[in-house]
Protein backbone atom coordinates (compact mmCIF):
# COMPACT_ATOMS: atom_id res chain seq x y z
CA UNK A 1 0.00 0.00 0.00
CA UNK A 2 1.49 3.39 -0.97
CA UNK A 3 2.43 5.57 1.94
CA UNK A 4 3.84 8.89 3.05
CA UNK A 5 7.36 9.61 4.24
CA UNK A 6 8.71 12.56 6.20
CA UNK A 7 11.78 14.08 4.51
CA UNK A 8 13.92 16.30 6.77
CA UNK A 9 16.47 18.21 4.71
CA UNK A 10 19.84 19.53 5.97
CA UNK A 11 18.95 20.27 9.59
CA UNK A 12 22.62 20.30 10.56
CA UNK A 13 24.69 22.12 13.16
CA UNK A 14 26.27 24.56 10.69
CA UNK A 15 22.81 25.86 9.73
CA UNK A 16 21.61 26.12 13.33
CA UNK A 17 24.42 28.11 14.96
CA UNK A 18 27.19 30.55 14.18
CA UNK A 19 27.67 32.46 10.95
CA UNK A 20 25.19 30.39 8.92
CA UNK A 21 22.45 30.12 11.56
CA UNK A 22 19.08 30.07 9.87
CA UNK A 23 16.11 32.16 10.99
CA UNK A 24 14.03 30.65 13.79
CA UNK A 25 15.99 27.38 13.68
CA UNK A 26 15.16 26.43 17.29
CA UNK A 27 11.42 26.57 16.57
CA UNK A 28 11.87 24.74 13.28
CA UNK A 29 13.73 21.93 15.08
CA UNK A 30 11.02 21.72 17.74
CA UNK A 31 8.32 21.57 15.06
CA UNK A 32 10.20 18.89 13.13
CA UNK A 33 10.67 16.83 16.31
CA UNK A 34 6.94 16.96 17.02
CA UNK A 35 6.07 16.01 13.45
CA UNK A 36 8.63 13.20 13.27
CA UNK A 37 7.31 11.81 16.56
CA UNK A 38 3.79 11.62 15.09
CA UNK A 39 5.13 10.10 11.85
CA UNK A 40 6.95 7.37 13.79
CA UNK A 41 3.84 6.60 15.85
CA UNK A 42 1.96 6.17 12.55
CA UNK A 43 4.83 3.93 11.36
CA UNK A 44 5.73 6.27 8.53
CA UNK A 45 9.34 6.42 7.35
CA UNK A 46 11.39 9.34 8.63
CA UNK A 47 14.27 10.21 6.31
CA UNK A 48 17.03 12.66 7.19
CA UNK A 49 18.89 14.17 4.24
CA UNK A 50 22.36 15.34 5.23
CA UNK A 51 24.48 17.60 3.04
CA UNK A 52 28.17 16.82 2.95
CA UNK A 53 30.85 18.98 1.42
CA UNK A 54 34.57 18.54 0.82
CA UNK A 55 35.25 21.71 2.81
CA UNK A 56 33.46 24.60 4.47
CA UNK A 57 30.89 24.57 7.28
CA UNK A 58 29.27 21.31 6.09
CA UNK A 59 32.55 19.44 5.62
CA UNK A 60 31.90 15.74 5.99
CA UNK A 61 32.41 14.44 9.55
CA UNK A 62 32.84 17.97 10.98
CA UNK A 63 30.74 19.30 13.86
CA UNK A 64 28.85 21.53 11.41
CA UNK A 65 28.02 18.51 9.22
CA UNK A 66 26.39 16.58 12.07
CA UNK A 67 22.63 16.60 12.51
CA UNK A 68 21.60 19.62 14.56
CA UNK A 69 21.82 19.43 18.31
CA UNK A 70 18.32 18.90 19.66
CA UNK A 71 17.05 17.22 16.49
CA UNK A 72 15.67 13.81 17.42
CA UNK A 73 16.73 10.87 15.27
CA UNK A 74 15.62 7.36 16.12
CA UNK A 75 17.46 4.13 15.31
CA UNK A 76 15.05 3.10 12.54
CA UNK A 77 15.20 6.47 10.77
CA UNK A 78 16.99 6.58 7.44
CA UNK A 79 19.87 8.92 6.57
CA UNK A 80 20.62 9.89 2.97
CA UNK A 81 23.91 11.67 2.28
CA UNK A 82 23.98 14.21 -0.56
CA UNK A 83 26.51 16.50 -2.22
CA UNK A 84 24.09 18.61 -4.30
CA UNK A 85 21.10 20.79 -3.42
CA UNK A 86 18.79 18.16 -4.95
CA UNK A 87 18.46 15.22 -2.52
CA UNK A 88 17.77 12.85 -5.44
CA UNK A 89 20.94 13.65 -7.45
CA UNK A 90 23.53 10.89 -7.08
CA UNK A 91 21.90 9.47 -3.91
CA UNK A 92 19.84 6.41 -3.09
CA UNK A 93 16.79 8.46 -2.04
CA UNK A 94 14.65 7.35 -5.00
CA UNK A 95 15.55 3.70 -4.39
CA UNK A 96 14.79 4.02 -0.67
CA UNK A 97 11.39 5.58 -1.39
CA UNK A 98 10.59 2.94 -4.00
CA UNK A 99 11.50 0.08 -1.64
CA UNK A 100 9.18 1.59 0.98
CA UNK A 101 6.37 2.08 -1.59
CA UNK A 102 6.26 5.80 -0.80
CA UNK A 103 4.16 7.97 -3.09
CA UNK A 104 3.74 11.11 -0.96
CA UNK A 105 6.49 13.17 0.63
CA UNK A 106 6.09 15.51 3.57
CA UNK A 107 9.03 17.91 3.21
CA UNK A 108 10.70 20.24 5.72
CA UNK A 109 14.17 21.52 6.54
CA UNK A 110 16.82 23.96 5.41
CA UNK A 111 17.30 26.06 3.27
CA UNK A 112 13.94 26.98 1.76
CA UNK A 113 15.21 28.43 -1.51
CA UNK A 114 18.03 25.95 -2.08
CA UNK A 115 17.89 22.32 -0.99
CA UNK A 116 14.22 22.25 0.04
CA UNK A 117 13.12 23.83 -3.24
CA UNK A 118 15.45 21.72 -5.43
CA UNK A 119 14.37 18.48 -3.78
CA UNK A 120 10.68 19.39 -3.91
CA UNK A 121 10.79 20.20 -7.62
CA UNK A 122 12.71 17.03 -8.46
CA UNK A 123 10.21 14.98 -6.44
CA UNK A 124 7.36 16.57 -8.40
CA UNK A 125 9.08 15.66 -11.67
CA UNK A 126 9.23 12.05 -10.43
CA UNK A 127 5.47 12.05 -9.80
CA UNK A 128 5.44 12.28 -6.02
CA UNK A 129 2.60 14.02 -4.23
CA UNK A 130 4.12 16.69 -1.97
CA UNK A 131 3.09 18.33 1.27
CA UNK A 132 5.36 21.13 2.48
CA UNK A 133 5.45 21.85 6.20
CA UNK A 134 4.88 25.61 6.03
CA UNK A 135 6.31 26.30 9.49
CA UNK A 136 9.21 23.83 9.39
CA UNK A 137 11.50 25.15 6.68
CA UNK A 138 13.78 28.15 6.96
CA UNK A 139 16.78 29.95 5.56
CA UNK A 140 19.14 32.90 6.09
CA UNK A 141 18.64 36.58 5.45
CA UNK A 142 20.14 37.71 2.14
CA UNK A 143 21.16 41.15 0.91
CA UNK A 144 17.81 41.36 -0.90
CA UNK A 145 15.25 39.64 1.36
CA UNK A 146 14.97 38.59 4.97
CA UNK A 147 14.59 34.88 5.75
CA UNK A 148 10.98 35.15 6.90
CA UNK A 149 10.00 36.72 3.56
CA UNK A 150 11.94 34.11 1.58
CA UNK A 151 10.15 31.26 3.38
CA UNK A 152 6.74 32.92 2.99
CA UNK A 153 7.42 33.52 -0.71
CA UNK A 154 8.32 29.88 -1.21
CA UNK A 155 5.19 28.69 0.61
CA UNK A 156 3.13 30.81 -1.79
CA UNK A 157 5.10 29.70 -4.85
CA UNK A 158 4.95 26.00 -4.02
CA UNK A 159 1.20 26.13 -3.40
CA UNK A 160 0.75 27.48 -6.92
CA UNK A 161 2.95 25.11 -8.93
CA UNK A 162 0.54 23.51 -11.37
CA UNK A 163 2.69 22.14 -14.18
CA UNK A 164 3.17 18.67 -12.65
CA UNK A 165 0.84 15.76 -11.90
CA UNK A 166 0.26 17.18 -8.41
CA UNK A 167 0.19 20.69 -6.98
CA UNK A 168 2.05 20.73 -3.66
CA UNK A 169 -0.01 21.19 -0.53
CA UNK A 170 1.43 23.72 1.91
CA UNK A 171 0.20 23.09 5.44
CA UNK A 172 1.22 23.82 9.02
CA UNK A 173 2.82 21.04 11.05
CA UNK A 174 -0.24 20.93 13.31
CA UNK A 175 -2.59 20.41 10.34
CA UNK A 176 -0.28 17.73 8.92
CA UNK A 177 -0.06 15.93 12.28
CA UNK A 178 -3.86 15.82 12.40
CA UNK A 179 -4.04 14.42 8.86
CA UNK A 180 -1.44 11.65 9.18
Amino acid sequence: MPQKALIIIDVQNALCSGEYKTFNSENVISTINSLSNVARKKQLPVIFVQHQAKDGPLKEQSKGWQLAEGLIKEEDDIIVQKRFSDAFKDTDLAAQLSSLDVSELVICGMQSEFCVDSTLRHALSRGFSITVVSDAHTTLDTRVLDAKTISAHHNETWANISSYKYTPKVMSAKAIEESL
